[in-house]
């Protein structure tokens, strides 16, 4: 099989490897799609600070069960699955509570261990689940990132009288925007610095009064001139930068929530008077804790079109393009599939 591996930092390529089999509970994926994100950069270029190399990187994609291990109904033979790379021992502290994707043992597919930029991969059989006909296979491979969205807004919860604010227009923003305007119904502003992803913004439900760049405007001013007298009530950091999270603590509403994504080692100068004064919550979120399941069904009803991302979509063969164009053209790209059946 070919698959597309990083050697070191900086050094990809795609190539021969041996077809995996299934173990006990697994099953083999064909892969169809995959989505390249944020962290699969970072593998490459060596600033992912959890990750193990040589490694087939990759953790956003669809498939089709090809084969089965021990364990493991065949009737499942066939069906066309979504991939949660989230995998947990189930038995620590962390996993008793239902918080499994901060595992003490956490096991991640294409970082801790191999994933989907291939043409196959094993993967646990309860970590495979069945996507709907109604779903097209390019909006299922990005179910993982709409996850990550589903569990930051379940960790800090939304309110019908919310008004939040997402920091950046990445994948992450744009993904937040969808289901905080879509489905939960709030008011939500979105900034960047570059037009064309707030462009993007409204495509994905944004009012042109709810995308703010900041290179132009003062965001506290910018807010206030939108008629947010005291702040947002909830805000979300999809860029982390140190910097963000201390202005989101100061313009925050009192008793307002703030998530925080990502893992930035550089540390934030933070007034504990600001968070003591206004009692401000902070929710760190990493990954997703067993979402799959509520993206699917917000797929299924309309909720969220995550074809809305998709920019590109190019041949795995190639891989080089394919980051070049996700890593280089944040003005023209946002969410890059790689198609691992071209011509099908």
């Amino acid at each position: 099989m070919l698959s597309i591996v990083v050697d070191q930092p900086d050094s990809l390529s795609v190539r021969v490897m041996p077809l995996p089999t299934p173990t006990a509970g697994e099953v083999r994926v064909r892969v169809r799609y995959a989505g390249i994100c944020g962290s699969d950069l970072h593998i490459y270029r060596g600033k992912n600070p959890f990750v193990s190399y040589p490694r087939i990187i990759g953790h956003e994609f669809v498939g089709q069960i090809e084969a089965v291990g021990a364990g493991v109904n065949p009737a499942r033979l066939g069906e066309r699955v979504a991939v949660d790379p989230v995998i947990s021992c189930g038995a620590c502290h962390a996993c008793l509570i239902g918080r499994q994707n901060v595992c003490s043992k956490l096991t991640v597919l294409g970082v801790h261990r191999d994933g989907g930029f291939s043409e196959y991969v094993c993967v646990p059989g309860k970590n495979a689940y069945t996507v709907p006909e109604t779903i097209a296979s390019t909006c299922a491979a990005i179910i993982e990132p709409f996850a990550v969205a589903a569990n930051v807004t379940a960790r800090t919860g939304v309110l019908p009288s919310d008004i939040a604010l997402i920091y950046g227009a990445g994948t992450v923003g744009l993904n937040l925007l969808q289901v905080l305007k879509q489905v939960y119904g709030v008011r939500t502003f979105i900034t960047d610095q570059l037009d064309e992803r707030l462009a993007l913004a409204r495509a994905c439900g944004a009012s042109a009064d709810e995308t703010i760049n900041t290179l132009h405007e003062s965001l506290p001013e910018a807010l206030r001139n939108r008629g947010v007298e005291g702040g947002p009530t909830l805000i979300y950091d999809a860029v982390c930068h140190p910097s963000i999270l201390e202005e989101a603590v100061r313009i925050a509403a009192p008793a307002g929530r703030i998530g925080v994504l990502g893992f930035s080692s550089t540390p934030s100068a933070i007034a504990q008077q600001e968070l003591t004064k206004k009692e401000l919550t902070l929710y760190a979120s990493r990954l997703n804790c067993a979402m799959f399941p509520k993206v699917i069904d917000w797929i299924s009803r309309g909720l969220v079109q995550p074809e809305r991302i998709i920019t590109d979509t190019v041949d795995f063969r190639d891989a080089a393009r394919a980051f070049e164009l996700a890593e280089s053209r944040p003005k023209s790209s946002c969410k890059v599939l790689l198609d691992f059946a071209p011509g099908d």
